[in-house]
């Protein structure tokens, strides 16, 4: 099976997810508790994986993440469009 990476990332908002978290002053674990309750199934471990860039992140976990997070995807994206411009 191949495995999904994107210029050695397995995502592009690992750096963003963390400040935009520690920005709103919530652990890994509230996040997370956030999320599973807009039904996302992800554990703190989950979340950690995210932001050390070892795990994918879907495009409804994206769009979660950032609702939890109160900020655009174009927000939790911007290092990806700074970093690859058209």
């Amino acid at each position: 099976m191949n495995e999904i990476i994107f210029y050695n990332n397995k995502n592009v908002i690992h750096k963003n997810l963390r400040r935009f978290r520690k920005k709103r002053r919530l652990s890994q674990e509230q996040l997370a508790a956030k999320l599973q309750v807009m039904n996302v199934n992800v554990t703190q471990q989950i979340i950690s994986r995210m932001e050390h860039n070892t795990r994918i992140v879907t495009d409804y976990e994206l769009a979660c993440l950032c609702r939890a997070l109160g900020v655009t995807v174009e927000e939790m994206l911007a290092d990806f469009y700074e970093e690859y411009p058209e």
